[in-house]
């Protein structure tokens, strides 16, 4: 039997001389790339402190606000009227249209819309009798009809509308906005994420996490009701308080001094200070008291169905007054009957979270617009995907996933308001006009706060990694 001869290391002499002359290569490329300056180059992204970025040319917006319809609403009884659906109905799909079956659930045939859509507007677009009230502000709607995405699995569709990517571990989209806008607010996040009370959305935290960034960048949860920010209170005596803190943050200055790019003990200090600001500013941003009664009944808060929702985007508002970034309000959570995921009956799902909704997201637009806050505040409407033009069986009125084509619309900064972009096939399964990839909505977004998605960089594990991967263009049709 051959034996190779080892060294104590456990390897032969052919191993150790190629992983050392390798480990000799990398010394020698180390040097080269510090005489071009790569390192002193890409050293500034990581480095821990908010700050503004140079946007790449002149921002239409100045904040986000995102409407996130956790669960999928369905594009063909809401934002995109298929009258064909009614010529057909009863029959299948027609079986060139090839399909994922999300569940191996059943398969009915095609179904018509649940309730009529009506003309909104000088602009005429029709929207569902789901969203009257928003089909009042149809004027201000860009409704993008052409969306689709990569998964059919509400968690991995959930992480790609957040993150651009179906795989867990990347920075949020409101991440990315913070990174490059920076704050506006001292005393506030600049990443505000405020749940549904039945909980939040499948995949949890990496839906507004800052992946490979630093950990300031990832969105703060706030709640509606009470103390905003969990265990936010103080001691009693503010000056001990500033005393620890001011210690403390000497000690980590110095520990910091000695081991320099250790980005997540620069973001937990950070942290520390922005608690102790919040303490007084936060409380503030969620107390009504200033705010008229018309206001409050024109959100619908202090009755039901509205009162949570209707709450949740009053703060919005209140918190692009005070120069919050990104905000993002999620409808619908916890278990996915809670959800707009309706497998079992449009009517009934959408009928209770419309409800909800409808009329807090017409109030905030009119809201926003009266305050001269819309023209800087860019608000998007959206689910992860959209659902089958067919339902799940006969006498089964619900729909299932539709990654292939679903409806989104923007508001406000920089867009063309009283306008549909792109369209689906006859049936509402399928883009096929104008294609709108989740790419494509995040550089879109990115473009109206002044970056090129392309240009707006992290250097992570040796790559300038963006937002929109190697992909994305922006929606000019909807633009000013």
């Amino acid at each position: 039997m051959n034996i190779p001869h080892l060294f104590p290391c456990g390897l032969n002499r052919r191993e150790a001389l190629w992983q050392m002359g390798g480990g000799f290569t990398g010394i020698a490329l180390a040097a080269i790339l510090e005489e071009q300056g790569f390192f002193r180059k890409h050293l500034g992204a990581a480095e821990p402190a908010i700050r503004a970025s140079s946007p790449h040319f002149a921002p239409k917006a100045r904040a986000v606000i995102h409407l996130m319809m956790n669960g999928a609403p369905s594009q063909v009884d809401t934002f995109d009227p298929k009258p064909l659906l009614e010529k057909y109905a009863g029959k299948p799909l027609p079986q060139d249209k090839k399909y994922i079956n999300s569940g191996g659930r059943k398969v009915g045939f095609l179904t018509p819309a649940f309730r009529p859509f009506r003309p909104g507007g000088k602009s005429g677009i029709p929207i569902s009798d789901y969203f009257p009230h928003v089909r009042s502000h149809a004027d201000k709607l860009a409704v993008i009809r052409s969306c689709h995405t990569d998964s059919h699995a509400h968690g991995s569709a959930l992480v790609a509308m957040n993150t651009g990517s179906v795989f867990i571990g990347r920075p949020s989209l409101g991440s990315w906005c913070v990174y490059g806008m920076g704050t506006a607010c001292k005393n506030l996040p600049a990443y505000v994420v405020m749940m549904d009370k039945r909980g939040g959305p499948i995949s949890g935290q990496p839906n507004f996490g800052s992946g490979f960034m630093p950990g300031q960048f990832q969105g703060t949860l706030f709640r509606p009701v009470g103390t905003p920010i969990l265990n936010l209170k103080g001691p009693d005596n503010p000056f001990i308080q500033r005393t620890q803190l001011d210690l403390l943050a000497k000690l980590n200055e110095d520990h910091m001094a000695l081991r320099p790019g250790g980005t997540d003990l620069a973001a937990r200090a950070q942290s520390y200070e922005l608690a102790y600001r919040m303490q007084t500013e936060a409380p503030e941003a969620v107390d009504f008291a200033t705010e008229s009664k018309q206001t409050l009944e024109m959100y619908g808060i202090g009755r039901e169905p509205t009162n949570e929702f209707g709450r949740n985007c009053l703060i919005a508002r209140r918190l692009v007054e005070r120069g919050v970034r990104f905000i993002q309000l999620y409808s619908g959570g916890g278990h996915l009957d809670d959800t707009w995921d309706a497998h079992v009956s449009i009517e009934k799902n959408h009928g209770q979270h419309a409800r909800e909704v409808d009329q807090p997201i017409a109030a905030l637009l009119w809201d926003l617009e009266r305050q001269g806050l819309l023209e800087s505040t860019l608000v998007v409407w959206g689910g992860e995907f959209g659902r089958m033009p067919f339902s799940e069986g006969p006498g089964e009125p619900g729909r299932n996933h539709n990654p292939y084509g679903f409806s989104s619309w923007f508001a406000g900064a920089g867009i063309k308001g009283g306008t549909t972009y792109g369209a689906t096939d006859d049936f509402g399964f399928e883009a096929i006009e104008n294609k709108a990839h989740v790419h494509d909505l995040h550089a879109t977004i990115l473009h109206l706060l002044g970056f090129d998605h392309e240009r707006l960089t992290y250097f992570h594990q040796g790559r300038d990694e963006r937002l929109t991967d190697v992909y994305g263009h922006v929606l000019r049709g909807i633009l000013n």
